[in-house]
């Protein structure tokens, strides 16, 4: 089955992903299921922005919390790649956990999924449906 997103967490992951140029943009993806319904822009701490990503903590904290008390889950995160290429890098399989969360990765005007699966990131089709 698909997973699919909202068009407004669509606009939001690459509006991001435009905003942060030449640097990386990153966020949380909340829903229910495969069902994206916002993406969350965050903050990019890591030391290197233009090649790396790294989401607040206070942000996925807070998202945490808010999942808690009845708002939406956390079902996975999203980045951009200013060099164009909307496929996992080598960094990002370093830095995957392998717990089936999924990823968006936006570059060039375009946002793929992928799902961190333990043997290492699969790609997803995605709808955009609304609800």
């Amino acid at each position: 089955m698909p997973s699919t997103l909202t068009s407004a967490a669509h606009t939001a992951i690459l509006a991001a992903a435009e905003a942060a140029h030449p640097h990386e943009a990153c966020g949380l993806l909340l829903g229910h299921g495969g069902h994206i319904e916002t993406a969350l822009p965050a903050a990019n701490v890591h030391p290197e922005p233009q090649h790396h990503f790294e989401i607040d903590p206070a942000a996925l904290i807070a998202a945490h919390k808010a999942a808690r008390s009845g708002g939406p889950q956390v079902i996975g995160y999203f980045h951009s790649h200013p060099n164009g290429l909307a496929r996992p890098s080598a960094t990002d399989a370093a830095q995957a956990s392998g717990d089936s969360r999924i990823w968006a990765i936006a570059a060039a005007g375009v946002v793929t999924l992928w799902r961190d699966s333990p043997s290492g990131f699969e790609p997803l089709s995605y709808a955009i449906k609304e609800s």
